[in-house]
């Protein structure tokens, strides 16, 4: 289907329930801010009309969602006229010409130019016909009478006017508002009313008939004799002031991390401290260092200062990465800090150690419900099960499904490292035929191998049977060997054998050549960050996935070793009296 019937398919649709007032604009949105059709009168007619029906928070974010496309300027015109929440995500980042801006900018409110011209890569032109809004954007409005008034606690002044002149000009009636000052509500406290009372009153003599200073100095010689008769040094009373606590700073980094510059507070305590430090001498948590090793930023992280300054004590920081706009190198962040609020606090959690494992089922439990239910409405969405669906979005809807799924499997594999941790895993005595699991595995893995063009060459013997629980046995070995694949290169080959050995079943893999750099403890030190672009890689990494087969394989009553070459997996096996082994259930 092509996108203009796309397009034809939305606009026919039915659009008087509310929920198909919004999918029709949803939809509408996306096809011509992405360029899939064209802003055709007849489309941005449709949206006006729909507008008055669409909520704004849906309008809202249907606007962030065009943050990373490029909407013509009919359509950007149409969410100028929204409300501000609506209109600015559009006007912050779409990019028009010119003419289109020049043409867009008499329409648009003083908010909307006040959005722009926080712009720093608009046309020069743009630039200057915005300069030309500033005498009407930046005017406040005000009465003669409110200029005529010189404070607030007195009448205003009348404004005298010669018999010829003109007539005064109508001030401009306010509505009333409920909104109150500080200020005046400060004016009726009794303390305040006090000292303004005492301020505006007329100086009192002194009771022996001086003037104020002679008494003020009376005051201070008095002030001076008793502190030396009491023997309490000046020296003393100075330092024994505490420094005054500062509220907040703001400091920049360098590329490693390094606090380089600060302002606010005292630099001594600051100076030098690394966001990349985790452990028992880390002044920050492992949310600002998490954030660094992946250079993005971070929101409320927790910070302790030692010692005595300005600067000692809890703080929450937050910060943005900075890189350079010639080459795109990341130089640093740059960030402030706060002191927690009453109901925050940054302590940091040393020696509480990590969640227990019952913590961890119950978080994999709260996970797996809404993975399942969006998997179930992808899937409703795809079969096209409450009506017609575009092309486009079915597909989108099996992308979803298909990252759930996997989702899923890696819930799964939490859990049963939860299960392996606390000793509650449940396995059943049974007895699993090597060959068909191995044949019903090498065919799940065929998608998986042709896109990563590499191939599984699988024998093994087929009177080979494994003793131990038939699922968990399945799952450790999809588990290893699709972790294996996924690392695989175009046209490599993986060669899996199977055999027997001192009543055990050995299945030899060959080890893939991307992960021939790293030692054999240095797999399982593989975390997801390293593979984030490798497709078909492990959602928890290679690491995790080699961690919990070889701790299932010791469940089973097996091992799994790390070769230079390649890895052995040794289960306990179990084989029928036919051909010589003893066979048990």
């Amino acid at each position: 289907m092509r996108f203009d019937d796309s397009l034809e398919t939305v606009l026919s649709a039915d659009m008087s329930t509310p929920f198909g007032a919004q999918s029709a604009w949803r939809q509408l949105v996306d096809l011509i801010g992405r360029g899939r059709a064209d802003a055709t009168p007849a489309a941005i007619a449709r949206l006006r009309a729909l507008r008055g029906m669409v909520p704004a928070t849906v309008r809202a974010a249907s606007a962030r969602a065009l943050a990373d496309a490029t909407p013509p300027a009919a359509l950007v015109r149409l969410f100028s006229e929204d409300d501000a929440a609506v209109a600015a995500p559009v006007l912050r980042t779409a990019q028009l010409e010119e003419r289109d801006w020049i043409g867009l900018l008499p329409g648009l409110s003083s908010v909307g130019r006040s959005v722009l011209r926080h712009r720093r890569d608009l046309p020069a032109g743009v630039v200057r016909a915005l300069a030309a809004f500033g005498g009407v954007d930046f005017v406040l409005g005000a009465s003669i009478e409110a200029l005529a008034t010189v404070d607030a606690g007195h009448d205003p002044v009348p404004v005298a006017s010669a018999p010829d002149a003109e007539p005064a000009i109508e001030p401009v009636s306010m509505p009333e508002s409920s909104f109150a000052s500080i200020a005046s509500i400060a004016q009726g406290l009794p303390v305040v009313a006090e000292a303004l009372r005492q301020q505006n009153a007329p100086p009192a003599p002194a009771a022996d008939g001086t003037f104020e200073i002679a008494d003020l100095v009376a005051r201070l010689d008095a002030f001076h004799r008793e502190r030396d008769e009491n023997g309490v040094p000046i020296e003393a009373e100075v330092f024994a002031l505490s420094p005054v606590e500062a509220r907040g700073f703001q400091f920049e980094t360098d590329a490693s991390g390094m606090i380089r510059w600060i302002e606010g507070v005292s630099r001594a305590p600051l100076i030098g401290l690394s966001l990349d430090h985790v452990g028992e001498g880390a002044a920050v948590d492992g949310v600002a260092s998490g954030a660094f090793r992946r250079r993005s930023g971070f929101v409320n992280a927790r910070l302790v200062v030692a010692g005595s300054s300005d600067a000692a004590g809890q703080w929450r920081i937050s910060a943005a990465p900075v890189f350079d706009r010639g080459s795109g190198r990341f130089t640093g962040y740059r960030g402030s800090a706060r002191r927690p609020r009453v109901e925050e606090s940054a302590e940091l959690s040393r020696g509480r150690g990590r969640a227990g494992p019952d913590a961890l089922r119950q978080l994999v439990h709260e996970l797996r419900t809404p993975a399942n239910a969006i998997a179930g409405f992808a899937e409703m969405i795809e079969s096209e099960m409450l009506g017609p669906v575009p092309p486009v979005y079915r597909g989108r809807a099996g992308a979803i499904r298909d990252q759930v799924h996997a989702l899923l499997g890696a819930i799964d594999d939490i859990d049963m490292a939860a299960r392996i941790d606390t000793r509650a895993l449940d396995l059943r005595d049974d007895a699993v035929p090597l060959a068909p699991l191995l044949a019903r595995v090498v065919g799940d893995l065929a998608p998986l191998a042709d896109l990563r063009s590499a191939t599984i060459d699988c024998r093994a013997a087929p009177d080979i049977v494994i003793a131990g629980d038939d699922r968990a046995v399945e799952r450790l070995i999809g588990r290893l060997l699709a972790t294996l694949v996924a690392s695989t290169e175009a046209g490599e080959r993986i060669g899996v054998t199977a055999r027997i050995e001192d009543m055990q079943a050995v299945i030899v893999s060959d080890r893939p050549r991307a992960l021939a750099a790293y030692a054999a403890e240095g797999l399982l030190r593989i975390d997801a960050e390293a593979e984030a672009e490798q497709i078909g890689a492990p959602l928890l990494g290679t690491g995790f996935a080699l961690r919990l087969a070889r701790n299932l394989a010791g469940e089973l009553g097996g091992s799994l070793t790390l070769g230079d070459t390649a890895l052995t997996l040794r289960l306990p096996a179990a084989v029928s009296a036919n051909v010589g082994q003893a066979f048990s259930n």
